[in-house]
């Protein structure tokens, strides 16, 4: 089963950052535990939405030819909680891109309420490995739809507006 932790992205600038919304539902399974009489957005989640925010964002600048893993999380820090009826932003502005992978700076808000930020490495599967690790992230991005949460700051009639540069 994959989890997608992002509902759409709401800005997208290719090569440089994106920012993603998650809305958070008390339909949502992991909240009846975690905790319960309080129920919160595990950072483990938050995690992932920011990284999911980060790994499309880098993913995107070679077109989704390469496979992008996330690799480690060196440095991230809680400084709230986000609970079912909020909004959470995921921000993740593009550091370094490198031919094995990517940094990225990430964020996570509530409102102007700051609740995590930290930072993300991805790493790019060799050739050999995509070839026999049964991945293919071009596929599942587009077989998932995934495109579809980046088409953001569309008119009504569908053109792009000035505030996007890339998003579809």
């Amino acid at each position: 089963m994959r989890w997608i932790w992002i509902d759409r992205f709401v800005e997208f600038e290719s090569g440089k950052y994106a920012k993603a919304i998650k809305n958070i539902s008390l339909a949502e399974d992991h909240l009846h535990d975690h905790y319960p009489g309080f129920p919160v957005m595990p950072g483990s989640l938050m995690i992932e939405g920011m990284a999911q925010t980060g790994g499309i964002l880098l993913g995107e600048t070679s077109q989704f030819e390469n496979v992008v893993i996330l690799a480690k999380v060196p440095k991230i820090t809680f400084h709230s909680w986000a609970c079912p009826g909020d909004t959470l932003t995921y921000t993740a502005k593009l550091v370094d891109v490198r031919p094995d992978g990517g940094i990225v700076e990430c964020q996570a808000h509530v409102g102007v309420r700051l609740v995590a930020d930290g930072e993300i490495v991805f790493a790019h599967l060799d050739r050999a490995t995509q070839n026999t690790s049964g991945i293919d992230q071009k596929n599942f991005v587009f077989s998932m739809r995934l495109l579809g949460v980046m088409q953001v700051g569309r008119a009504g009639d569908g053109s792009m507006t000035a505030t996007t540069t890339s998003a579809g």
